[in-house]
């Protein structure tokens, strides 16, 4: 499932719900490509470069199972 996620600024909290998920979880390049972000090595490259004034403005999120999208949406309903 496909997924836009807007103005994140936890990003401790926002990696710990993708961590927890069961299936990748791949953001969308600009340039186009992904990178899969239950990398650890990808979400220290993200949070180096990326997102390095600690917020994430938007990002496109594809997730492969329905409850890793469930868990994405929630943690977005729940506050970031």
């Amino acid at each position: 499932m496909k997924l836009k996620l807007k103005n994140i600024t936890n990003l401790d909290k926002f990696f710990h719900v993708i961590n927890q998920c069961d299936g990748a979880v791949e953001l969308s390049l600009p340039q186009g490509g992904y990178v899969n972000l239950k990398s650890k090595l990808s979400q220290y490259f993200s949070m180096a470069t990326v997102f390095s004034d600690g917020t994430i403005k938007e990002l496109d999120l594809t997730t492969h199972t329905p409850e890793d999208s469930e868990r994405l949406i929630n943690y977005m309903v729940q506050g970031c």
